[in-house]
């Protein structure tokens, strides 16, 4: 045991520490973290109380961009929006003129789990640290780095030993050798992730990020624009927003690790450039254009670095790309949302990679017909009960989309897409259930896909279902179609209860049930419950559900 005085001193410094943040005032150039607990109460709150200047679908927001908004504001008392705790202002002037802020949150995950079908106790845990300064109101900085010490359930540890990488967070390194249960094999890995920014905003309506870290587009669950479900990749991005327009642009450094056996002599790099316009035409309708360009850097026959002609800010590539008789991977896509009545949000995306307008009317299934999209909707407070949430959400991808005539260009990062992670040829249905009180969270979250997945005996195979192949492969020319291949059916329900012991810190408690159904035409059934609980601060999110 400590003493007594030690004990007092620590509470002290706690209690200075987290009452700091009652003066705080808000940093504009601060972002808030990207994981949908934090994200989805602030998209709440304008659904409720829309304004034209706010613009929900690129995430993280920027906390200049957000309008009106304060934790009194959306009354959402089982987690902080705005997190002040264990932070402290240092004055260097009576005046205040020049102030700086500090702050530490402890990050770690700790969770029990048991794979049912493997009959096998699995333990995730991993820690670390997220650092954040703030000079004046228009400078900050962060840095986050966590470890872990890993074992998945067999649905996630087949994803996992098939592409070396654990999901969103890098590569995986086998810690010793896998062990037999039920005759599933188990395996344990570890992991490192680094995360970090540093935010300008030398104006209001202007912000200026360098950093190392990832990005999401859209209203919905999934985005087939630009995901967070892979790892975190550099990046300098430039965010305007003026009048009823946010423009943002950002150049980012990728790699294509397919096939490397996660040696990172074997790493090739490639770069991305991205556009994104938002305009909210009236206080609830908003409508988005997306584009980017993926290009590849240094490989076995040739010397490429960044494309000097693609830092052009301005939107729509297309003709930089024919000037330059580029055959580099272009992609072109939309974002739309309506908010009706005062609780509900209708949104959608369209995504095209490649489009040739008589070929889609022709209604032949040509191969090169690389589109998809996305509908749904969002409901709160539904039926009148509040923190009641449901939401609904359609996605529908044709085949050899987000592919490249090379892998290096693929529309990916670390062996994973960067856009839906089933990758391409599939269509989903999924919906979510949330009820919130105080500081308990209640999650039921269900989803239906169907995926055409290449044969697992033949190596020529590309019914255009993994992006990481080339399209020069694909297997035939018309009568394409979402399904094709072995028709894999997907199918996946959890319940998961959330306690917050500490909102400020994110300092919360557990547990859920995940059943999960996987079976294909050929006749391969697999179910696999899993079953866990765990403490965890971590401010990121882990998808289990692919």
């Amino acid at each position: 045991m400590f003493p007594v005085k030690f004990q007092r001193s620590v509470y002290i410094l706690l209690l200075l520490l987290c009452t700091a943040g009652l003066m705080a005032q808000q940093n504009l150039a601060q972002t808030t973290f990207l994981q949908n607990d934090i994200c989805s109460p602030i998209d709440e709150y304008y659904i409720k109380n829309p304004d034209v200047k706010f613009h929900s679908s690129l995430k993280p927001f920027i906390y200049s961009t957000l309008y009106n908004l304060n934790d009194q504001a959306i009354q959402y008392r089982h987690l902080s929006v705005h997190t002040y705790t264990l932070r402290k202002e240092f004055y260097e002037s009576p005046e205040q003129k020049k102030r700086i802020a500090l702050q530490l949150l402890p990050q770690f995950d700790v969770q029990q789990g048991m794979d049912v079908l493997g009959k096998k106790m699995l333990n995730e845990s991993s820690g670390g640290l997220y650092v954040r300064a703030d000079v004046n109101e228009k400078f900050s900085a962060a840095l986050q780095l966590i470890s872990g010490y890993v074992a998945y359930p067999n649905f996630t540890d087949t994803l996992v030993h098939a592409y070396g990488i654990v999901p969103g967070l890098g590569m995986a390194y086998k810690q010793g050798d896998k062990v037999l249960s039920n005759n599933i094999a188990f395996n344990k890995y570890s992991f490192t992730n680094l995360t970090g920014s540093v935010s300008y905003s030398p104006k209001s309506f202007i912000n200026f990020q360098l950093g190392k870290d990832k990005m999401f587009i859209g209203d919905g669950y999934r985005s087939l624009l630009l995901s967070d479900a892979a790892n975190n990749y550099p990046y300098f991005k430039t965010t305007i927003n003026i009048w009823k327009l946010q423009y943002s642009s950002w150049y980012s450094w990728l790699y294509d690790v397919y096939n490397s056996n996660g040696l990172q002599s074997q790493f090739k790099n490639k770069f991305g450039t991205f556009h994104y316009l938002s305009w909210n035409a009236t206080k609830k309708f908003n409508i988005s254009a997306f584009e980017n360009i993926i290009w590849q850097g240094t490989d076995s026959t040739r010397s490429r670095g960044f494309d000097p002609n693609y830092l052009n800010p301005l939107i729509f590539y297309r003709p930089v790309e024919y000037s330059l008789g580029s055959s580099d991977n272009a992609m072109l896509g939309m974002n739309m949302s309506l908010k009706l009545c005062k609780s509900l949000k209708l949104y959608g995306q369209l995504v095209m990679d490649e489009f040739l307008l008589k070929e889609v009317l022709a209604r032949k299934g040509w191969w090169a017909n690389k589109q998809g999209f996305q509908v749904g909707a969002k409901y709160i407070d539904a039926f009148g009960i509040k923190k009641l949430s449901l939401q609904g959400e359609f996605n529908y991808v044709r085949p050899y989309t987000y592919t490249h005539g090379t892998s290096q260009q693929s529309y990916s990062h670390f062996n994973q897409p960067l856009a839906h992670p089933f990758g391409a040829n599939f269509y989903e249905a999924l919906g979510i259930i949330t009820y919130k009180h105080h500081r308990y969270r209640l999650e039921l979250k269900g989803n239906y896909a169907i995926i055409g997945k290449d044969s697992s005996w033949s190596a020529s195979s590309n019914v255009g279902q993994n992006i990481f192949l080339s399209y020069t492969t694909h297997n035939k020319n018309e009568g394409n179609y979402v399904g094709q291949g072995i028709k894999t059916t997907f199918m996946q329900a959890e319940l998961k209860y959330t306690y917050y012991l500490i909102p400020n810190i994110n300092l919360r408690i557990e547990a859920g049930c995940i059943q999960r159904s996987f079976t294909n035409e050929r006749g391969f059934i697999r179910q696999t419950p899993f079953i866990y609980a765990g403490i965890k601060t971590s401010l990121y999110n882990f998808y289990r559900d692919f």
